[in-house]
């Protein structure tokens, strides 16, 4: 029975650790934030460990449980197979359930090899003319500032699109003392930080923009070799093992590779699971010739917009919020091409200016001042205000020059 023909679309899942259980809570929500024409049910979860299924099915509100994904791809019951599992199991588990005529949605990344992911690619084209379908859990697409960024882009607000840089920073494999999991085995999961948060941001790339990547250079390093064997505890936030085994870390701790888009533009990637004090911050930024955007997910509900096509006294960068409010909060920068006097304003933090703008001001007012004359102060204000768009001045004028430091 197909998914057409009730009402209910009847999930199956392979998985159910720390990915499994974000799914369960995505399947069980979904409902009450959007108008669906299928109602999602949580109908078969799968696992091998029958009592780790059962005790994850009770927990997540899941009806029946499975320990062989091969009975659960047969299941007539079942129209939606979720793929939850370490890589080097999703082309095995896909193309057998595109056959059976299930729907598939598989965890990122693909595949652990191309040959593996060109098979799965087959398998879903060969079942789309069968009304099946098919996907990737790129689910940062879905978050609505990136959902603007792709809007933006679109309408052509940005222009001809030039420079892409794309970040995902997390930490926590900074401890040396976190525990071997297979997401550090390339025989289980393929590839390192590259694959595991790095496809979000390529992904996140291309979808914004609506640019294909076409080539890249790149570099991986590994930081750590050896790691605790796992404990009682493993995965994210896990416990070593205390006998002192130690297993071998096989793929990038970091991964950092330059780009090129189909249409000429340039991009830097970077992902690490290194960067102290990052916990998940996913960065996006596209540059084109009209305009800007920033998007960082660890502000998610923010999206930063410059817009190059209006006057240089207002441009501003635009945030726009989708927290609380649906309003959008200009940001004005300081254009040093409209007010080129004001150049000199830009220094370092904290720095006094050794020369500058404010300088000059102050300089020409106090030589004005002896220049005044009779009409003192009146003229020193009218003077300040017109020619050095100075708001305001004291009168009599305070100021005292000092020879900058050296």
């Amino acid at each position: 029975m197909t998914s057409e023909q009730h009402s209910a679309l009847r999930v199956g899942m392979v998985g159910y650790a720390f990915m499994g259980a974000m799914h369960s809570h995505a399947w069980r929500t979904a409902p009450r934030f959007f108008d669906l024409p299928l109602q999602p049910e949580l109908a078969v979860l799968a696992g091998r460990d029958p009592a780790a299924v059962k005790a994850a099915a009770d927990r997540f509100g899941w009806r029946e449980t499975e320990t062989d994904w091969r009975a659960l791809v047969e299941r007539d019951d079942v129209d939606l197979i979720d793929i939850c599992t370490p890589g080097d199991t999703h082309a095995e588990i896909a193309v057998a359930a595109l056959e059976a005529g299930k729907h598939v949605l598989c965890e990122k990344p693909l595949a652990n090899s191309v040959e593996e992911a060109e098979r799965m690619t087959a398998a879903a084209r060969a079942a789309e003319a069968n009304g099946v379908l098919a996907m990737c859990g790129f689910s940062y697409r879905r978050t609505p500032a990136l959902t603007l960024a792709r809007r933006l882009v679109e309408q052509g607000r940005l222009g001809t699109i030039r420079h892409v840089r794309a970040q995902y920073l997390q930490d926590w494999l900074t401890d040396e003392t976190a525990p071997m999991t297979w997401r550090l085995d390339r025989t289980r999961s393929g590839s390192g930080s590259l694959g595991d948060i790095g496809a979000h941001s390529i992904d996140a790339a291309q979808y914004v923009t609506g640019l294909p990547i076409t080539g890249v250079s790149g570099l991986l390093n590994t930081f750590v070799h050896e790691r605790p064997l796992g404990g009682t505890l493993v995965g994210l936030g896990g416990q070593g093992s205390s006998d002192g085994a130690t297993g071998t870390v096989t793929v990038d701790d970091a991964a950092i590779f330059s780009a090129r888009f189909e249409s000429g533009a340039i991009g830097v990637f970077e992902a690490t699971r290194f960067a102290l004090g990052r916990k998940n911050s996913m960065r996006l930024e596209v540059n084109g010739s009209l305009g800007s955007l920033a998007f960082d997910f660890e502000n998610m509900n923010s999206l930063e917009f410059y817009d190059g096509t209006q006057p240089a006294e207002t441009a501003g960068i635009q945030h726009h919020q989708r927290h609380r409010t649906r309003a959008s909060v200009h940001r004005q920068l300081v254009a040093r091409r409209a007010r080129p006097r004001l150049r000199a304003r830009f220094h370092a933090p904290g720095r006094r200016p050794r020369a500058g703008h404010r300088g000059r001001h102050h300089t020409l007012a106090v030589l004005r001042r002896g220049a005044a004359g009779p009409e003192g102060p009146a003229r020193r204000r009218a003077e300040c205000r017109g020619g050095f768009g100075v708001a305001a001045c004291l009168s009599p004028c305070p100021l005292r020059v000092a020879r900058p430091a050296r």
